[in-house]
């Protein structure tokens, strides 16, 4: 479970999220809607530690994320933006690259998550050739394959045609079933009313509504 209270972020003059308070829970997705602008994806950097908080406090799983240590990010798969990597290598490469941080999987781990989001493993096709739907499905295999308990996914359908949004929300939906916390942040009306149990609606920095599926 995450847990953000009070949560406070200022650039200079400019406050971008004001006083947030919303919980996110395991075995379910979270949805946060809003236009452009609203704080949806700073609060997702907050709770990432990539963006310290001006105020207010996160928790996750009862331990509260200090601004002056380096976050433990080994159980939060994330796309925030867009995801970056080394256009002059494969897909495979790529995320080959990644999981020597931690050195939770091998090759025969990479391969399948390869699959599992619809792409080649064994293709030489470089990344900077790949299609932006073909970039988002390799995001989403670098946030989900080293079996993370937390998903922060900004956009994750991005790019997809509609065999592609099919298939990963029924893989969003089967990792909800499988115990793991998912805050999804999306455009698509349809893609949140199919894939949430809960809601935020944020506007200016704040919450202005929150939507509890029964």
């Amino acid at each position: 479970m995450i847990e953000v209270k009070n949560l406070v972020k200022r650039y200079r003059e400019q406050e971008v999220l004001k006083n947030v308070s919303c919980t996110f829970e395991k075995g379910k997705i979270t949805g946060l809607i809003g236009r452009n602008g609203a704080g949806k994806t700073v609060l997702m950097k907050c709770i990432c530690g990539f963006v310290p908080p001006t105020d207010g406090e996160i928790f996750i799983d009862g331990k509260k994320l200090h601004s002056k240590m380096p976050p433990d990010l080994s159980d939060i798969g994330m796309i925030i933006e867009n995801p970056g990597f080394l256009d002059a290598y494969s897909g495979y490469h790529n995320l080959a690259f990644l999981a020597k941080i931690n050195e939770k999987i091998g090759k025969k781990e990479i391969r399948e998550v390869i699959k599992t989001v619809g792409l080649d493993p064994d293709s030489r096709k470089r990344v900077g050739k790949y299609s932006l739907g073909m970039r988002q499905r390799l995001g989403l295999a670098q946030a989900i394959m080293e079996d993370q308990k937390i998903l922060i996914l900004d956009e994750p359908m991005n790019g997809l045609d509609n065999r592609g949004v099919e298939d990963i929300r029924n893989l969003l939906l089967s990792y909800r079933d499988s115990g793991k916390t998912i805050i999804l942040a999306s455009h698509s009306k349809e893609d949140i009313n199919i894939l949430c149990d809960k809601i935020y609606e944020m506007d200016n920095g704040e919450i202005i509504n929150i939507i509890e599926k029964q």
